[in-house]
């Protein structure tokens, strides 16, 4: 049955969700700022390959925030729009809640929030987590054009520096996909299908064959993407 929380029922029931979850963990809020409490709970669940996911809707990261982003390989990002929600998810349970991730552990601040359980709020916590899905899939869509103006801004900018180097040399999945005529979905699979991606659970990992065939994975301001030479061809 769901249960109402108040500041401090909010962290201990945010800090148990991260801690309890076997399968998944969503953590949508505005702001991608998490102190070392919250960093320490998700190193651990990426240990145990546990599919992590944060959407967030403000978008100049601190370096810190990405260097940390960049060594947990079990953790995806993405940028959403006018984000204002804060709903924390995961295979079991689901907190909806005022307190942004920031805000964890501040005590001092008056929060509210309502814990969902699957097993005792089926309906209204299948509504959750297909609304928290919805963010993700619109997340996506603005990250990759997030990429796409990251890219030209990186070409411009290695055109100044190395004059000799082509412009346009790498495409974003996303890009490429465009000039394939594929949706990016499609050409991610092909990619897997070809052995230059794998994928581990909802992520793709770039393999040593898309590396010798030109691909990269980088890590931009808005997430992780990859590229590819603009002349590729599939089979």
């Amino acid at each position: 049955m769901a249960k109402f929380l108040n500041t401090s029922a909010t962290n201990y029931f945010l800090e148990e969700l991260i801690k309890q979850a076997k399968e998944r963990v969503i953590l949508i809020s505005p702001f991608l700022k998490l102190n070392d409490r919250v960093k320490e709970l998700l190193e651990d669940k990426n240990r145990l390959k546990i599919d992590i996911r944060i959407v967030y809707g403000k978008s100049e990261l601190q370096p810190e925030e990405i260097q940390w982003l960049k060594s947990q390989d079990y953790i995806r990002t993405s940028f959403c729009k006018n984000l204002h929600a804060k709903c924390y998810l995961n295979e079991d349970s689901c907190i909806i809640t005022s307190l942004n991730l920031y805000e964890f552990s501040q005590i001092n601040n008056n929060e509210m929030g309502i814990f969902l359980s699957r097993e005792e709020d089926g309906e209204v916590y299948k509504d959750a987590y297909e609304e928290a899905q919805r963010i993700i899939r619109v997340s996506d869509e603005v990250r990759i054009s997030m990429e796409k103006i990251d890219e030209a801004s990186v070409s411009n900018t290695n055109e100044v520096k190395a004059s000799s180097k082509p412009p346009h040399e790498k495409l974003t999945t996303s890009k490429l996909a465009t000039q394939l005529k594929l949706k990016t979905s499609e050409l991610l699979d092909k990619l897997v299908q070809q052995g230059w991606l794998e994928l581990k659970g909802d992520k793709h990992f770039i393999t040593e064959a898309g590396k010798q065939n030109g691909g990269e994975f980088r890590t931009g301001p808005h997430g992780a993407y990859f590229l590819w030479p603009a002349e590729t061809e599939l089979k």
